[in-house]
């Protein structure tokens, strides 16, 4: 397995860790304010990383090494900003949050450049039946 698989990989265990351990802690003091945050960091940090990782570990040398990088730091990136960004939105008053629009965008656009990564991998497999 590749060093960007792993990197993948380790980095939505790490967020399924934090996910379950806060999870656990708003179900013993009864609090679920944050469910949202918290949901979102399973969905984005836990699922959609892992996916990314099992997609470049199955594409092999068919996806361009750079672009899998530059996938990995705008969708790391945007969960380390929007998740802590939408928790404390939910808990204060003030709703406005910069931190929620930048890790929002930078999700997004680790998602198009994972929609590139898929499109080249699709063509280069392509060019290899022919």
């Amino acid at each position: 397995m590749s060093r960007l698989s792993l990197a993948f990989f380790a980095t939505a265990v790490v967020c399924a860790l934090i996910g379950m351990a806060w999870g656990m802690q708003m179900g013993i003091v009864d609090n679920f304010t944050l469910a949202p945050a918290h949901a979102h960091l399973n969905l984005v940090g836990w699922t959609t990383l892992a996916l990314m990782g099992a997609f470049y570990a199955l594409a092999g040398d068919r996806v361009s090494c750079r672009l899998g990088w530059i996938n990995y730091a705008l969708s790391t990136l945007g969960v380390v900003v929007m998740i802590p960004s939408l928790a404390i939105l939910l808990s204060t008053d003030n709703k406005t949050n910069p931190g929620i629009v930048i890790g929002s965008l930078l999700v997004f656009a680790g998602m198009a450049v994972f929609l590139a990564a898929v499109i080249s991998a699709a063509r280069t497999a392509s060019r290899g039946r022919a």
